[in-house]
């Protein structure tokens, strides 16, 4: 559609009575929903008759990355090169400047996420007890997934749940946030009071990494591990 192409995902939902067409700019992709027995072609052919629409959506938005051999991605904000090799071993070797990695092509994205969530939920959960535990609070139980609109939440059970995605951040940006759900675990508000425990549990300027996240969270939902 235009002078770039975007991945369109046809959605069918039953109670549809008429096309519908949303830019998700986090995921980078076109979603489609159309009535349940709708011709597919009718209502590609209606999409790409939204080109002033699709123009003023896909200009505020970043390009998709999709992860595989060659492809660049940031982890813990430094980019690394994807490094892939079909004799090299299928686990995932983290250098300097790679990610080093080998096995069958077509599922290297695949392999690259499952290390990347698995590197976040250690990280993050081992971030989440330390600072609790200084701080004389109880976590509960620590997971990780990958919302859209939100890069932490916390629970009245003491249960914190983060985006994946952080660990793609730089380290301080990541902190912060573990810091500011952390801070949850004793004001299940946005006081004041709460603001000035997230900067004592924090190491780092907090305001510099909501900054951040502010200008550069959005770019890392742009990162496509399967077609």
């Amino acid at each position: 559609m235009g002078d770039a192409a975007w991945p369109v995902r046809i959605v069918r939902h039953a109670q549809s009575r008429r096309y519908r067409l949303i830019f998700d700019g986090a995921r980078g992709e076109l979603r489609l929903t159309v009535p349940r027995r709708a011709s597919e072609r009718a209502a590609i052919k209606w999409a790409a008759e939204q080109q002033a629409w699709l123009a003023e959506q896909i200009g505020k938005a970043v390009r998709p990355v999709m992860v595989g051999p060659g492809a660049v991605i940031p982890f813990r904000g430094i980019e690394r090169r994807i490094d892939w090799s079909p004799g090299a071993p299928r686990t995932i070797r983290l250098g300097s400047d790679t990610l080093g990695v080998g096995g069958p092509v077509e599922s290297v994205g695949r392999r690259i996420e499952r290390w990347l969530k698995a590197e976040a939920l250690t990280l993050m959960e081992s971030e989440s007890r330390a600072i609790a535990g200084a701080a004389g609070l109880a976590v509960g139980r620590v997971g990780v997934g990958d919302p859209r609109s939100r890069w932490g939440s916390c629970t009245h059970d003491g249960d914190l749940r983060y985006s994946w995605r952080l660990i793609m951040a730089p380290d301080h940006v990541r902190r912060a946030t573990v810091a500011h759900e952390v801070a949850h675990l004793r004001h299940m508000d946005h006081s004041p009071v709460f603001h000035a425990l997230v900067a004592t549990l924090h190491d780092g300027d907090v305001a510099a990494a909501r900054g951040w996240l502010r200008r550069e969270g959005r770019a890392l939902h742009r990162y496509r591990f399967t077609a």
